[in-house]
């Protein structure tokens, strides 16, 4: 089982689809081998972006078992929780252990508002029924139901609970989280206009949409962060914004999907209830993406750079 540092770039990935709806296993390893050539540090399967609503739990399982066919056996491969009942939670997070994931990405309730007693509840009850790590998916703006600092400070005494995907949107949150737990809790940023913002505040890892399309850049932007080089970051990252705000658009699947074929490691077909892009709207996130391709940046060598471990701004 690989070590999971919740430190780098873990990319959210997409499940292709072929046009007769089941999962394109060949596009998914284009992408996945795209990934790891530019130096991700981990993947997360069957999130959001990985249209996790539409996978059955086979399909996850069988997602899990090709991924660690292809990566290193210390690459962490993190499966997304994201169920209705605790009881299907928990069920998901020993299959997801016993079939070879190395962690999991843990979601409050689904469909259902849960108060912070019944969510804190949820959260501790997987957190026993596992070995394995895990990273709170704090997303209000999304999920409706936020994970309060008081929330975190209860969470404490369960050692698997490690990390936290950081969705509130607020960037301020990273250095609330570090004032109240240190390092207690790895914080990785889980939006991507406001990536390089929270990697600035010390933010541990990243958490990211867009680099299924642009992983180069994204991991770039990363490493240059916490070499110290800011200038350098910031520059790609300036570059990267516009379709960086793709990210938080209620069809950003179909969106990063679009821009994953651009770039030649994805496809945009979509499971139903999504449908395709068209129109006026296909036209714009289009124009989005062509405009970035035709400005795409020259990269520095970013995989060689030295880690600045405590950098002054951090």
């Amino acid at each position: 089982m690989a070590n999971v540092t919740w430190k780098g770039v873990y990319p959210a990935l997409l499940t292709p689809f072929k046009a007769d709806d089941s999962v394109d296993f060949d596009v998914y390893k284009i992408n996945l081998q795209a990934q790891m050539d530019a130096g991700v540090d981990g993947i997360i399967l069957g999130g959001s972006l990985g249209e996790a609503s539409s996978l059955s739990n086979e399909e996850k399982r069988d997602l899990l078992f090709f991924s660690k066919e292809i990566v290193p056996g210390d690459f962490p491969v993190i499966i997304n929780i994201a169920e209705q009942t605790t009881k299907a939670a928990i069920q998901l997070a020993q299959d997801s252990e016993t079939n070879g994931a190395d962690g999991l990405m843990l979601l409050p309730p689904m469909r259902y508002n849960a108060d912070s007693k019944e969510t804190l509840e949820y959260f501790k009850a997987v957190a026993t029924n596992t070995s394995l790590p895990i990273m709170i998916y704090n997303n209000p703006v999304d999920y409706k139901i936020m994970v309060t600092l008081d929330m975190f400070e209860a969470m404490m005494p369960y050692k698997n609970i490690q990390a936290v995907k950081e969705s509130t949107r607020d960037v301020s949150n990273v250095t609330r989280m570090i004032n109240r737990f240190g390092n207690r809790f790895s914080v990785l940023t889980g939006v991507d206009p406001l990536a390089m913002e929270s990697l600035c505040m010390g933010a541990d890892g990243w958490v990211a949409g867009l680099v299924d399309a642009f992983p180069a850049e994204t991991v770039a932007i990363y490493r240059l962060v916490k070499a110290g080089m800011i200038d350098e970051a910031l520059k790609i990252y300036r570059w990267f914004l516009p379709v960086l705000e793709l990210d938080i658009h209620p069809k950003l699947v179909q969106y990063i999907k679009l821009a994953a074929q651009h770039t030649g490691i994805g496809t945009a077909h979509v499971r139903a209830p999504r449908l395709p892009l068209e129109g006026e709207e296909l036209k714009a996130v289009t124009a989005v993406i062509e405009k970035a391709l035709a400005a795409r940046p020259v990269l520095p060598d970013y995989l060689n750079l030295k880690h600045k471990k405590d950098a002054a701004w951090a």
